[in-house]
Formats: C-alpha cells, structure tokens, sequence
C-alpha cells in the first residue's frame, strides 16, 4: 500500500496543477447545491417497518379515504391595542395562505368559528385541513410559514404562529439552519488560530482549513442531491459539518506534521512528501476507511433518520480523505517553503519567549547531555509509577460514567427550541385557549364491530391522559373502526407517550376477545422510534466493538494491544455517556447562559456518539500505536518503545484532539439540544480519548503489560499481513517525472 501511495503522489506532484483545477471547478460546481442543502429536508424518518403506528397510518391510507393524517393550525395572537380591522385582515391572510400553498385549505366551518373568537382578547386557533401525511407535512409547514410571514414578527398589529408537528419541525429546520450558519462562522476562525499556533505560518495554517472548507462545501451539495431522492433528517447538515470540519482539518494536520518533520530530518522537499504520503497520507487513508465503517454500524438501526444523519458523516470523511489523499500534496508542493517554514513573525516570537525563560545551569555548555523533551519526561514519570496511573484515572473515568446508569432517551422537537422562540411561543400560546395535544391526537384502529368501538372508546375517556374523544369512523369495508383522541398533554409529552403503553396494554382486552386494536398517531410512532433504537445499540456496540478490534489486530498484529484499545474506548464513551446525564437529563446547568434540559437524551444522541468516538479514537489509536510498534521494532525494548513512539506522536495527537474538541465545543454554544448533546458528548470523549487515555493510560498499562503487548498466537501470526505505516523500508528517492 505503502508504494500505491508513492505513485500516488508521482502523479499528484508531475500533474499537481491539474489537481488544484479540478478541485476548484468540483467547488464552483457544488456551491450553487451546498447554498440549497437545507431546503428538502425532512422530519421523516421515524418510521418502524411492522410497528402499531405503521399499520395504523397503512389503515388510514387504505381504509378511511379522506381522513385527516396531518394536523396544521394557525395561532392568530392580536397584540395590545389591536384593531377589529386589523383582527379581520389577519383572518383574511390566513385564508389567502391556505389557498395559496397546495394540500391546505381552510373549512368554511373553522373560518366562521375564528370569525367570532377573534373579537375576543387572546390567542385564536384556526384549524386548517391538510391532504398530506404528517412526515409530508413538514414541507407544507415551510410554504405555509413563507406565506404568513411567521418568522417577521407582529404584522398590522397580529402576530401569527403555525402549530403542529410539521410546524415544529420545519421551525426547527430554520433554527438549525441558523445554528449552523453560526458555528461555521466561528469554528473556521477557532481552528485556523490552533493552527497557527501550531505550525506557527499563515500558509500552513490555511492548508487544512482550506481542506476542511472543500470538504464541507461539497458534502453540502451532496446531501442536497441525495435529498431529492431520499429522506434526509434536518439535522444531518449539523452533523456534516461538526465532523466534516474536524475531521479534514485532523487528516491535513498529520500529514502536514510529518512532512515538517521529514523536512527537518534533512529531507528535500519532494522526498519528505513522498514519505509524509506513504506514512501518514496512508494512516489517514486506513483511518478514515475505519470511521466510515464504524459510522456504517449504525445502519444496522432501521431508522432513516439515524441512517442519513450516518450518510452525511460518512460523505463527508470520505470527501475529507479523498482530498488529504490528492489536494493536500499538490498544494503542499504550490506553497512550496511555505508549506512547512515558521513565519518571520512566529520565529521571531518564539525566540522572544524562549530567552526570558530561564535555563537549567550548565544546559548549553559544551558535551552537556540532551535533555529529555517534555513528553519523553512524561512517559517515563507514567510509566515509572504504573499501578497508581492506572487506578487513578480509570477510577476517575468510572466516577465520570456512573450517570449513564440512569440515562434515559426522549424524541420530538417542541422542547428543542429556546424558551420564548417563535415556534415554541405559538405552542404556548395555542394551549391557553385548546388541550395541547390538539394537533397531534392519538389514532386507534380496531377491526371489529360497532360494539369493540365503542369499548375502546369508553376505556380512552377513562384514561387521565385523554382530554376527550373526538370522534369514532366507520371503515370503507366496515370491517373496522377509527377512534381518535386527543391527548392532554402535547404529542412529544413524556405523558403523552406513557399512555401510548398503557393503552397498548389495556385496550385489546377492552376491545374483547377476536379484536385487533393499533395505536397510532405522532406520540405511537416517536415512542416506536425510542423503543427501536434502544433496543438496537447493543447491535451497534458490537458491531464498534468487533471492527475496532478487528482493524488494530491487523495494523498492530498483536492480540492484546486492539484489546486493551477497546476497553479505554468504552471508558471514554461510558464517561462522555455521564456527562451527556448529568448535564441534559439532570439540569446541571440549567440557567447558565440561558441553557435548559430537556429532561432526557435525545434518542439520536447514544448511537451516534457511540459510533463517531469509536471511529474518530481509531486515528488517535492507528497514529500512536504504530509509532510504538515501530519503534518497538527498532529497539525490542517495550519502555523505550513506548516512550519515544509518544514522544513523536503526542504533539500531533494533542493539537489534532483540541481542534477536534474545539469544533465539538462550537456546536454545543449554538446549536438545539440534540446537536448541543452530540457536540457535547463528542467533544468529551475526544478530550478524554487524547489526553487520559493517550497520555496516561496506555503507557502505564503497555509498561504493566510488558511483552504481552505484543503477543499474537502463531498460527494467526502466519496469516496477518505484515503493516506498518510510519516506517517505510527504504527512504524513497523523489519519482521521476
């Protein structure tokens, strides 16, 4: 691989022109589509293949023609001093929106009754009748908000909010559309000042950011093409972006460090490029291909949702390798000197600092001996007191997972937005004047006769969630019946959803015997949603589990070391998990900088971080490990080994993990909760991953492992392939044109 990598950049070096045009012209093409990747969004998604909410909403479709399946209503909210003119304007637009966005419409009757109401002071409902399902109505919700000008205030004296579930979630669309707008805007100018106080040069610097703008950019224009064709959560632009920004400045920061090294070892420009891309371009490569595969696990969860939030992390690593495999090169070779020289500016800075420091007596007389860099004198001090390094940060990362224990997962969208936001206060405002789960009311198909109808219906107004029963239909066929309810409390509750179990429970026996009785409606199929991505993580885990193990096998042919990889990268999850607790289900931090729990974790929230810390630990893992084992190789000596492996590579790793943590960090200060608990849970483990388990846990438990680090059965040993990426076996001379 390592020689496929030389070609590879032979190429990238005689046509490097070439490369830089076709990337530029990748990007102009994928602008205009990036600047649209918000617009076909959905709140789809959460759909169970076989669920009771599944076969209800398969009902309504086949057996009650003309049923409502989507409920949309206008908050009509006259402010102080509001005229009966400007009252009666209001009503007017509304009508004139219904009639301009296809699939609404306003009944005569729900016109008439706002007529009346809105001669009172307060908020009025104006139901509206929707010819779309409640996924479908999410994009009804976005033209109906345009036409009613929902997101510019108070207009003639009234105010006009859109309630119901696709309401939430296409207000929900615009916030994170926001949010992301306001994490780039600040997480670009956050890495490229890392990064400059890493390789101390604008030019180097603006190399993985560049990288990282790329690879954001076209993934963007990608998920806008797979939109039309496919259900795209409106949360996977966040997602993207969050990893896409990390990740591609990561890739280019260790390729880019290896090179600087190479060039400092002595090496010609175009020989250190060619060993910085068969050593760590290769790393990058390996590690990427294992963050898509982890990523891929979570496919194994049968939510499409889940799956496209999974999409766009795995489009946009695989953009990101793709341009630290060939973009990357051939700018390093354009900026030439500047690629890997310290600035005027930075030199002249560094040497300022350095003499004001004071020096240790003797350390620059002549034959004194070298002193130690400050991560070999870390090692050794780890490494020298092993049992106690072990105890007491493993004791501290069990302390931090203790939370996880009573980790509980909630869905929905209404408590994602900030108190006193336009689509929560519409909320609000419509539940002074009806029960807050008018729009989403729960749908009860019995198939039977008139008499189990009836019992089912007499058993919902008994039930202390059900406000009243609307109303009980007759099937086409007459073979069955709907019976709908309308909660007390709003469709996402965690009420709401209690009685969507209770009733599971009690209303086939209500029914009687020979009746089959579904749930259905928004609460049935969040709570399906929960139950099967709960259900599903123990999938997940094993699948992480397995490919982490599997991956460092081969690359470190050792049985024990992917082993010991496994179980410090559960201690990260586990510890992230804790915090994850503590602050969005405990209310920690409730009222600092205005932050409120929802109460729960969002359902999204455990697989996803599961898999992304696993994925992204992996380049950490491939990037230090094959240091040592290399120099393991060398040396014989597991102390030295170790030592001088960290000692390489624990720069590279710090700075990689703090931009990562950085971009993490950005998104937990703008984004919703569900984004704020990925950012957070990431950032976390990330923070743990590189600095308690890099720096403290695995040399002290490689020092207390001794040979056994390296132990692999013989006859495995005789099939692995033989890796190594930071080593080549033989200093590559510049390819000839």
């Amino acid at each position: 691989m390592q020689a496929m990598m030389l070609r590879l950049d032979a190429l990238i070096r005689r046509r490097r022109r070439l490369v830089i045009a076709a990337w530029v012209v990748l990007l102009a093409a994928a602008l205009p589509f990036a600047a649209r990747q918000s617009d076909n969004l959905t709140s789809g998604g959460f759909a169970v293949p076989g669920s009771q909410s599944i076969a209800v909403e398969r009902a309504l479709a086949r057996d009650f023609p003309g049923t409502q399946r989507a409920a949309l209503g206008v908050v009509v909210l006259p402010q102080a001093g509001a005229t009966a003119a400007q009252r009666a304007a209001a009503l007017d637009r509304v009508a004139a929106a219904a009639d301009a966005v296809e699939d609404v419409s306003l009944p005569a009757r729900a016109l008439a009754a706002a007529q009346r109401d809105v001669r009172r002071d307060g908020p009025v409902v104006v139901p509206l009748r929707v010819a779309t399902t409640e996924d479908e109505a999410n994009d009804v919700a976005i033209a109906l908000r345009e036409e009613l000008g929902v997101a510019t205030g108070a207009r003639d004296g009234v105010r006009m909010h859109l309630v119901g579930q696709g309401a939430l979630w296409a207000g929900l669309q615009e916030i994170s559309k926001e949010d992301l707008e306001a994490a780039e805007k600040t997480g670009f100018p956050l890495v490229l000042l890392i990064l400059l106080g890493v390789f101390g040069s604008l030019a180097a610097a603006a190399l993985p950011l560049a990288l990282g703008a790329f690879s954001v950019l076209i993934t963007g224009a990608l998920i806008y093409l797979l939109s039309l064709t496919m259900d795209m959560s409106v949360f996977v632009t966040n997602m993207a972006s969050m990893i896409g920004i990390g990740v591609a400045v990561d890739y280019s920061l260790f390729v880019l460090a290896r090179y600087r090294e190479e060039i400092v070892a002595g090496q010609a420009p175009d020989q250190a490029c060619a060993r910085a891309m068969a050593t760590s371009g290769l790393a990058v490569v390996f590690s990427g291909v294992t963050v898509i595969v982890s990523l891929a696990g979570l496919w194994m969860i049968d939510n499409n949702a889940i799956r496209s939030m999974a999409l766009g992390a795995i489009l946009v690593v695989a953009v990101s390798v793709l341009g630290a495999a060939t973009l990357l090169p051939a700018l390093m070779r354009t900026f030439g000197h500047r690629a890997y020289a310290r600035s005027k500016l930075f030199t002249s800075l560094s040497l300022a600092l350095r003499s004001r420091g004071r020096r240790r007596p003797g350390s620059t007389a002549p034959g004194a001996p070298e002193r130690p860099d400050f991560w070999t004198r870390w090692t050794r001090a780890v490494m020298r007191r092993p049992v106690l390094s072990v105890v007491l940060v493993g004791g501290l990362l069990l302390v931090l997972a203790i939370p996880a224990l009573s980790l509980e997962t909630g869905a929905g969208a209404l408590r994602q937005f900030p108190p006193g936001y336009e689509t929560r206060a519409g909320f609000e405002a419509a539940a002074r004047v009806v029960p807050p789960g008018e729009t989403a009311p729960l749908k009860v198909v019995v198939r039977g006769g008139d008499a189990a109808a009836e019992r089912v219906a007499a058993r919902l107004r008994r039930d202390p969630a059900v406000a009243r029963v609307a109303g009980v239909q007759r099937s086409r066929d007459g073979r069955s019946s709907l019976v709908t309810a309308i909660p007390r409390a709003d469709g996402e509750a965690a009420e709401t959803k209690a009685a969507v179990d209770r009733l599971r429970a009690a209303l086939p026996a209500a029914a009687g015997a020979g009746t089959r009785v579904d749930v259905g409606g928004v609460s049935a199929e969040q709570r399906d949603s929960e139950q099967l991505i709960a259900g599903s993580m123990w999938k997940v885990l094993l699948f992480v589990l397995g490919l982490s193990y599997i991956v460092l096998l081969v690359l470190l042919r050792s049985a024990v070391l992917p082993l010991k990889a496994v179980l410090m990268n559960l201690l990260s999850v586990g510890a992230a998990y804790g915090v994850l607790v503590a602050v969005f289900q405990w209310g920690w931090f409730d009222g600092f900088m205005g932050f409120q729990s929802p109460g729960h974790i969002d359902t999204l929230t455990p697989p996803l971080v599961l898999a992304v810390v696993f994925g992204l630990s992996m380049d950490y893992e491939v990037f230090l490990l094959s240091r040592i084992r290399e120099r393991y190789q060398a040396t014989g000596d597991t102390r030295r080994a170790v030592a001088e492996g960290l000692a390489r590579s624990a720069r590279t790793i710090t700075s990689a993990a703090l931009i990562m943590v950085a971009v993490f960090a950005v998104f937990v200060g703008t984004g919703v909760p569900s984004i704020k608990e990925i950012g957070l849970g990431n950032a976390v483990a990330i923070a743990i991953d590189a600095t308690l388990v890099r720096l403290v846990l695995v040399p002290a438990a490689m020092e207390l492992m001794g040979r056994w680090n390296w132990w692999l059965p013989r006859p495995l040993g005789r099939i692995l392939p033989d890796t190594s990426f930071e080593e080549l076996p033989s200093r590559p001379e510049p390819a000839a044109a």
